[in-house]
């Protein structure tokens, strides 16, 4: 059984004088009153009286009073607790008599339940904190989200380096008739000088012909000689005829060799020679083309599968909150931050807030079945009714403060004292026939 408040009684504390009150066991009790009235110092009167002296006022007596402060709360258990006398001691005494001591409220009350807007106030990954310790899954969260925080800072660079690459490759130009490798110069010389070597044994035949040519010429003079000097020797004659046809037939076969040469053109090449800085520029520009877009496609896969990777991480994390025993639906975490219906903290309302917050909690300690709150007055009324519709259906107990003095306050503080009816079994407002 969750503790609550069954009645309150509290003379000569901060403001107040004398004030009896019995809240509603579900739902809001909401003390109303003007500023200055008292209505904070019933609620620090209770977080002295449960929390202990850690919480003790300081100055705790009502200014004026020759009477020491007293409090004594009642709680749904029979649970008496008091602070009278002197110095205010503490006295606890269970249903059956025994005494206790603050040790014994320890068991049931939450500090959070006595000090709500502590939480309120905390910063967004304090609240989360709180959630995930009490769940149990702080530590894999955590773990999985610097996982998760690593790979995409990860893939963001990646991605970057994938963006230059492509813009990188798509600005290098492309000539489609250059060869696949830097052209070598001293390769193409010495294509040339071979061709050059092989035109040259071409003229060195012809003129080899023509040589043959002036002695075939030369060899007729002597044969006429010899013809005219025929009487002279026969046998030079004959050694000139000799000579003759050889000649003859030397020069036909020079002069058939000599018409199927054909001298090969170096224009081409030299071309080549003298362009080869433009043809290797060209060729270096397309590969580095070439290798800027592998480099693209090779951190744009990269890419791809961190991606892949970040998913798996992402739904993990929503697999492992999903699975948390959380302490109301939709709620969750998400890099660091509390997550209500979708909401972080600063979008939500200030019913949402409050329901997110007592629930929390309230699941810190599940025996301490109330909540205070001050300064109501920032929600309007309906925000208000919601909430307390709310607290309701969960069996939990609000005990707040507002400045006002309208229909929906329960009780009414005016310079120290309970206005009207001094003790409430029921709230003004019937949170029960509040539709949300």
């Amino acid at each position: 059984m969750s503790m609550k408040i069954n009645s309150l009684e509290i003379e000569n504390v901060k403001r107040i004088r004398a004030v009896k009150l019995k809240p509603s066991q579900n739902g809001l009790t909401v003390i109303g009153g003007n500023n200055g009235q008292g209505k904070t110092s019933v609620l620090d009167s209770i977080l002295w009286a449960l929390g202990g002296n850690n919480f003790r006022p300081s100055m705790a007596q009502r200014e004026g009073s020759v009477l020491p402060p007293n409090i004594r709360i009642v709680m749904n258990n029979g649970l008496v607790v008091e602070r009278k006398g002197k110095n205010s001691d503490l006295k606890v005494t269970d249903p059956s008599g025994r005494k206790g001591g603050q040790q014994l409220l320890n068991e049931f009350v939450e500090e959070l339940a006595l000090n709500l807007p502590r939480f309120l106030n905390a910063s967004g990954k304090e609240k989360a904190q709180t959630l995930l310790r009490i769940i149990g899954v702080g530590d894999a969260l955590a773990k999985l989200e610097a996982e998760e925080k690593q790979i995409y800072s990860e893939r963001t660079m990646v991605g970057r380096i994938a963006d230059q690459k492509t813009k990188y490759a798509k600005e290098q130009p492309f000539y489609p008739d250059m060869p696949s490798e830097p052209v070598s110069p001293s390769e193409l010389i010495r294509e040339q000088q071979e061709i050059l070597a092989r035109n040259g044994e071409n003229q060195r035949k012809r003129d080899h012909a023509n040589d043959l040519e002036r002695k075939a010429d030369l060899a007729e003079k002597e044969l006429s000689l010899a013809y005219a000097a025929a009487a002279e020797a026969e046998k030079r004659l004959e050694t000139a005829k000799e000579k003759y046809n050889q000649a003859c037939k030397d020069k036909e076969i020079a002069f058939a060799d000599a018409a199927m040469l054909q001298d090969e053109s170096t224009e081409e090449l030299e071309a080549s020679i003298a362009n080869i800085d433009e043809i290797n520029r060209k060729v270096r520009a397309n590969l580095d083309k070439e290798k800027a877009e592998e480099d693209a496609k090779g951190y744009r896969n990269q890419y791809d599968s961190l991606t892949a990777s970040l998913d798996s991480v992402r739904k993990e994390k929503i697999s492992l909150l999903k699975n948390a025993d959380l302490p109301l639906p939709e709620l969750s975490v998400s890099d660091g931050e509390l997550i209500y219906k979708g909401q972080k903290w600063d979008n939500m309302s200030s019913a949402e807030q409050l329901k997110v917050s007592t629930a929390i909690v309230r699941r810190l300690n599940p025996e301490c079945g109330f909540v205070l709150l001050d300064k109501l007055e920032q929600m309007d009324v309906q925000t208000m009714n919601d909430f307390g519709a709310w607290l309701e259906r969960e069996g939990l107990q609000a005990i707040a403060t507002r400045v006002s003095t309208g229909d929906e306050c329960s009780i009414i503080i005016e310079d120290g004292y309970a206005v009207d009816t001094v003790e409430q079994s029921t709230p003004v407002i019937d949170w029960r026939n509040v539709k949300l």
